[in-house]
This record gives C-alpha cells, sequence and structure tokens, in this order.
C-alpha cells in the first residue's frame, strides 16, 4: 500500500479580484456527466496511490447529503468544471479534461474562495495529497500557505 502524504492549506488573505464565471447549485439532472468528470479527474491520482475504489462515484445517494454545498461551472449546458464549499473548506474542485490547461481550475478556486468570503469567514481551508502538484502550485499561487504535512496512509 502506496503511502498518501497530504498539506491542509489556510488562506486568510483579502480577496481583490474579478469574478468572472457563475456558478450555479448542484443539479440532479447533471449527477451522470459530473460523476463521469468527478471520477476521471481523479483516476490518475487515485490508481497511483492505491485508493479503492479507484472510480469513487457510482451512485447519486453518494452526493444527496453535499448537494447545496457543490457549484457547477457550465457552458452550454454542459459541466465544464466543480468546486464544493463546505463552510470555510473548499474540496473536489475539477475541471472537465477537454478544458483543462486553460485557466479554468483558478477561475473556480477564486469562485469558491470569493463565496466563502461571502458567507463571513476569514480562513480558508482545504486539503491536497502532495502527490498533486499541479493543484499544490496552483493554490500557492493563489494565497495560500501549507499549514500542516501529515501521512494520510
Amino acid at each position: 500500500m502506496k503511502e498518501i502524504i497530504a498539506y491542509e492549506m489556510v488562506c486568510d488573505k483579502t480577496l481583490e479580484y474579478r469574478n468572472d464565471i457563475i456558478c450555479i447549485p448542484f443539479l440532479k439532472r447533471y449527477w451522470n456527466e459530473y460523476m463521469k468528470i468527478y471520477n476521471e479527474c481523479f483516476y490518475k491520482m487515485r490508481k497511483a496511490l492505491e485508493v479503492e475504489p479507484i472510480n469513487f462515484y457510482y451512485d447519486y445517494s453518494q452526493v444527496i447529503d453535499k448537494i447545496n454545498d457543490i457549484f457547477l461551472y457550465l457552458q452550454n449546458g454542459e459541466i465544464i468544471g466543480a468546486i464544493s464549499c463546505y463552510g470555510n473548506e473548499l474540496d473536489d474542485l475539477i475541471v472537465e479534461k477537454s478544458f483543462q490547461g486553460q485557466g479554468i481550475g483558478q477561475k473556480l478556486l477564486l469562485w469558491g474562495m470569493n463565496h466563502i468570503k461571502e458567507q463571513g469567514y476569514g480562513e480558508i481551508i482545504l486539503h491536497v495529497a502532495e502527490w498533486n502538484q499541479n493543484a499544490v502550485k496552483l493554490y500557492l499561487k493563489n494565497g495560500f500557505s501549507i499549514k500542516k504535512k501529515e501521512r494520510v496512509r
């Protein structure tokens, strides 16, 4: 079994940016598309780290308690990306494969940070696997710092 190292990252800076995307709350009709994109986005990491099941989502019941915290970014009625905001914690930032590398992840991150700040939180936290260096770099570039490094497994 492979070792998994994760970072807890924190941002307590005041945000100054233009929010140029609109995200909508999760709707059940997007479940199958969301599940496909989510599983594709995390497949490579889960496989490399031997996290089972590799395809985490398989049934709508898995998100039913989370739907009020998942936000979708759509273009032409299709999911381009999504982000979850649980209180002051960001989670599950995903971008559809064909749209990766175009800055959409950063836009979703900033949208989520703004959403959390609008809810009155001063500090934003997130957790990320050390393996996911692209995400770590994105978070550091956008005002996060590593608060804690821990061995998860």
